[in-house]
């Protein structure tokens, strides 16, 4: 099992060390790319992996439903500890609630299961960015509008792929309209482990206790809601597995980005981020290994 895991892992913090020494030796303007990446690359991967033919919408709800009841489990876990700890809500549990269900989980779920596990971690990944656009957003800045918010292209590309998965019995793309979405949608993943790497490089420790509190609060919350609900659910083995690597992940680089757009803390988010990402190096392997053994 344990090599099982390392080879498992292993190629991801691979590629993510790979943009992180690339990143302090020519410190690339990623900005272009990170553009791309969310709003084009992102949302056809989407797209691609709501019509794929191993994806049903009606056998992924309770997947998708348990995925909801992981983030707001942890944002109501996390709450009460970030008062007993003197912090904002508003900084310390949206990190808590949006994990790297991108960037980490979709290709941990193809090293750990394979190409059929693919389609539910995006639809998961879709889930989750639909709910930190609209749900994180006003947590973060709760007199944010919210007007518009459905024009982000991840969320079009979310609505559109469950429209497109729900009329697969009348309706199906072209297979090579298919086969250039999928194509350039497959770019996403390493993209998005290469573009973590260059943003570590960029981050600080100078909140270095809020960050170790988060590191260890957002997997362990995860964790726990998986636990607790997992006996009670209706879905496959497959399914489980994903949720709880779901469940085991970091918090998201996106809550960064949110954060500083907002003014809320911004730094203190960027440690938190850091020192989590870095911490996956021991809850990704528990998660993996309670995945597996589902």
């Amino acid at each position: 099992m344990f090599l099982t895991i390392a080879g498992i892992i292993t190629p991801v913090f691979l590629i993510i060390l790979v943009g992180w020494l690339y990143g302090r030796k020519a410190h690339p303007d990623m900005a272009g790319i990170n553009k791309a990446t969310i709003e084009v690359i992102a949302p056809l991967l989407v797209i691609s992996a709501f019509v794929s033919k191993d994806f049903d919408l009606v056998d992924q709800w309770g997947l998708l439903l348990s995925g909801v009841a992981i983030v707001l489990g942890s944002g109501l876990l996390a709450w009460p500890i970030a008062k007993l700890a003197g912090m904002d809500p508003k900084t310390f549990v949206p990190p808590m609630m949006f994990n790297n269900c991108g960037n980490m989980g979709l290709p941990l779920a193809v090293f750990a299961f394979g190409h059929v596990g693919l389609a539910p971690a995006v639809a998961l990944f879709s889930v989750s960015n639909l709910l930190h656009f609209t749900l994180g957003v006003k947590l973060v800045n709760p007199r944010a509008p919210l007007a518009g918010v459905f024009m982000n292209p991840m969320a079009v590309a979310t609505v559109v792929g469950f429209a497109l998965s729900a009329s697969k019995d009348v309706f199906t793309l072209p297979e090579p309209l298919y086969q250039a979405i999928k194509l350039l949608g497959d770019a996403t993943v390493p993209l998005m482990l290469f573009a973590l790497g260059v943003r570590m490089k960029d981050a600080n420790l100078k909140h270095w206790r809020e960050g170790f509190l988060g590191a260890l609060v957002c997997p362990v919350a995860g964790l726990l809601v998986a636990l607790v609900i997992t006996p009670w659910l209706n879905i496959t083995d497959l399914q489980k597995g994903l949720l709880f690597v779901f469940a085991s992940l970091p918090p998201a680089v996106l809550n960064f980005l949110v954060a500083d757009r907002h003014d809320q803390d911004p730094e203190l988010v960027a440690s938190i981020v850091l020192l989590g990402n870095l911490s996956a190096l021991v809850f990704v392997p528990i998660g993996l290994y309670l995945g597996l053994r589902a």
